[in-house]
């Protein structure tokens, strides 16, 4: 029968009450062993049960002390048993103190004191009261004192493996948790770098469109129309490419609303058509056998290219661009290169562009190289795989 959870509280906050409760039932007992008679009940022998109680004294302290208390409890009970054999009391408390030794104590300790104490008991017995040493009497004594001892290692062994598997648990919810924010952490990633490409490409255009628009309107008003026209086309393109990257925030529960498709290569003559328009001539070169690449490498190297023709526009003065898709039996090489001047920047940039090329390569096992050509401009170079390999199990 388990104790209620408000005396288990109490008796965790009280150890000497908690080490001494053994002694209430070795006495109750004590006292009905010495009143059963051969044919009816007399009175206790009251001498066996005071002798019972005060070998359980030192049994209070049996968690602190545990083996100055196990040699002290077996101690006095083979005294008694030496000296007094006419009452011949069980040692009981040698045996709660044997068992409290093997639950607090080590293992090679435990067995020691416990096999010791085992033949001790065994022998005085059988000395003092004349029997065999293999009688039933002296036998049930030893019996006793090994069972205690293996019983306080059985209960510590369960202890210890209910703490490893709890453990255990505890260590596999945190790994969960960390892997968890982990994910999360590379969404947010991989989410923040795809709204730098969308806004960085398309407000980019609007501002140079915008500033056409705004050079054009007095003596052009015809082409500034047209300047207007692409901007609204580039505005409404990046709220349809940012209402697609914001909605992958979206539970999986939620409602599908409309959203616009994931960019690829096929979509590369409308990505250009916005730079020609705000005065950027891009041409794109396609070699080898263009053989259809892994949804993941198709935008990446759509996402690659948006923000190297971006960062030319933005950064430097270059009227011209090449693009060329190299397509190989196993890789895509895709080279970006402009004619800009170099040391004429448009704009200082944060260095986020080039950060988020080659994080995007990295996350699909390709590569991303960049800098300044030797006959001029600035080249940048993607090494991206066609086919993606399954992660490893």
């Amino acid at each position: 029968m388990e104790l209620p959870m408000e005396w288990r509280q109490w008796l965790a906050r009280h150890d000497r009450i908690k080490d001494a409760l053994p002694a209430v039932p070795l006495i109750v007992i004590a006292a009905a062993a010495t009143a059963v008679g051969t044919s009816d009940w007399h009175e206790p022998r009251w001498d066996e049960v005071v002798w019972t109680a005060l070998s359980c004294v030192p049994l209070a302290f049996r968690s602190r002390w545990p083996l100055g208390v196990t040699l002290f409890t077996l101690a006095g009970d083979l005294t008694l048993m030496a000296v007094a054999s006419h009452i011949s009391p069980t040692p009981a408390a040698s045996f709660v103190a044997l068992y409290t030794l093997a639950l607090l104590g080590s293992r090679r300790t435990a067995w020691i004191v416990g096999s010791v104490a085992a033949v001790a008991i065994t022998g005085v017995y059988a000395a003092t009261h004349a029997q065999s040493v293999v009688g039933g009497a002296g036998l049930l004594r030893l019996d006793f004192a090994i069972v205690a001892t293996a019983l306080g290692r059985a209960v510590l062994n369960r202890r210890e493996n209910l703490a490893a598997a709890r453990e255990r648990v505890e260590r596999a919810e945190r790994m969960q948790e960390e892997e968890a924010r982990r994910r999360v952490t590379e969404e947010r990633v991989r989410i923040a770098r795809d709204l730098h490409d969308v806004v960085a490409h398309h407000i980019t255009l609007v501002n140079a469109q915008a500033g056409v628009a705004h050079h054009l309107m007095r003596t052009n008003p015809e082409q500034a129309y047209e300047a207007l026209a692409h901007i609204k086309d580039n505005s409404r393109a990046a709220l349809d490419e940012l209402r697609a990257t914001v909605g992958l925030l979206r539970q999986p529960d939620d409602a599908p609303g409309s959203r616009a498709p994931i960019p690829r290569l096929a979509d590369l003559d409308t990505l250009l058509g916005g730079f020609e328009a705000s005065g950027l001539s891009v041409l794109v070169t396609r070699t080898g056998d263009p053989s259809p690449p892994a949804p993941a490498t198709d935008l990446t190297a759509y996402r690659i290219i948006q923000e190297a023709l971006t960062n030319t526009h933005k950064h430097a003065s270059a009227s011209r661009a090449s693009v060329v898709l190299d397509y190989g039996v196993h890789s895509l090489r895709v080279t970006v290169a402009d004619d800009g001047l170099p040391g004429a920047p448009k704009g200082a940039g944060t260095g986020h562009g080039l950060i988020g090329m080659h994080e995007r390569a990295t996350a699909i096992g390709g590569t991303v190289t960049a800098g300044p050509r030797p006959e001029g401009g600035f080249q940048v170079i993607a090494e991206l795989p066609l086919s993606l390999s399954p992660a490893p199990a």
